[in-house]
């Protein structure tokens, strides 16, 4: 398969599941394109020698142009080892320029409130339909679990049954994760399954496969513009951000969060511990023994 192929599909997923902006896939097109005619063969083939050559020729860009290219690479080998194009990822061998990482993107409380009551009421009545009830349980799973969405779209059928309350997943590396599902999630998939056409073998069919990520977002902005909220702030991505930064604010554990989003590196988990900084402001003046000062007289005389 072509680069331009290969290219073209990796971005269509960075739109769906990162809901990333126009000006990142035009850099990322960018990045890439260039690196394919650097390397003089196919990108998807190339190995790690060859993109150590490519990163030491950008030695004389700005730390943060380095790394983002960097980033386009490491995504894209990463999409291709997803897709079956090949077995590993070459750029995981190269050290990331030094810069800071960005801080994800955050969805207030009443958003995702104002999602659900949306949600919720398409979803309402005897006969609501099919449509509705399948978004109702995609955003349980989305917010809830905190699912990719490459995760959510393809989860088998079979994915919760009996009495189970958790969900096997597969996720980055062809790596197998518990995730939980919370009684909500439950109840939207016994509303979901009966309607699910038999034979099937997707938990979220459509034709022959399940539904794509590209259509996941589209119906995700579909229903935030229909809740009142900008739908450009809304992305699957976002909301398995909003579900790890929500966790972590009402006190869950680094690590069991780090197990339950499917990060190799608890680093990579640690990005969302900046939220902590508003809780920790408020818990030194709630907690801390200067504020049980306050109607101290500090100016008064030491016996």
């Amino acid at each position: 398969m072509s680069d331009g192929v290969l290219i073209g599909r990796f971005l269509e997923m960075m739109a769906a599941e990162r809901g990333a902006s126009r000006n990142t896939l035009a850099a990322y097109r960018r990045d890439l394109e260039q690196a394919a005619e650097w390397i003089q063969g196919p990108l998807g083939d190339a190995d790690a020698a060859a993109l150590r050559k490519l990163m030491a020729d950008y030695h004389a860009l700005a730390a943060s142009s380095a790394a983002r290219k960097l980033s386009a690479l490491r995504q894209f080998f990463a999409f291709l080892i997803d897709e079956g194009e090949r077995a590993d990822n070459p750029a995981l061998d190269i050290a990331r320029p030094a810069t800071r990482r960005p801080l994800p993107r955050i969805l207030a409380h009443a958003d995702v409130d104002r999602l659900f009551e949306q949600a919720g009421e398409e979803a309402a009545g005897p006969s609501p339909p099919a449509s509705a009830v399948r978004m109702l349980l995609l955003l349980e799973l989305l917010y809830g679990s905190g699912l990719r969405a490459s995760e959510l779209v393809s989860l088998p059928r079979r994915a919760v049954a009996g009495e189970r309350e958790y969900l096997i997943v597969r996720g980055k590396g062809d790596k197998e994760r518990l995730v939980p599902v919370s009684d909500r999630a439950r109840q939207a998939f016994d509303r979901w399954l009966p309607l699910i056409a038999d034979g099937s073998p997707w938990l979220f069919p459509s034709g022959k496969a399940h539904i794509s990520r590209v259509r996941l977002f589209q119906m995700l902005r579909e229903l935030a513009a229909r809740a009142g909220i900008d739908p450009t702030a809304i992305s699957p991505h976002v909301l398995r951000h909003a579900f790890a930064t929500h966790l972590l604010e009402g006190g869950a554990d680094l690590r069991a969060l780090q197990l339950m989003l499917g990060h190799a590196d608890i680093a990579t988990t640690e990005i969302y511990t900046h939220v902590d900084s508003r809780r920790l402001v408020e818990l030194v003046n709630r907690r801390h023994p200067l504020a049980r000062m306050e109607n101290v007289d500090l100016n008064a005389p030491s016996s």
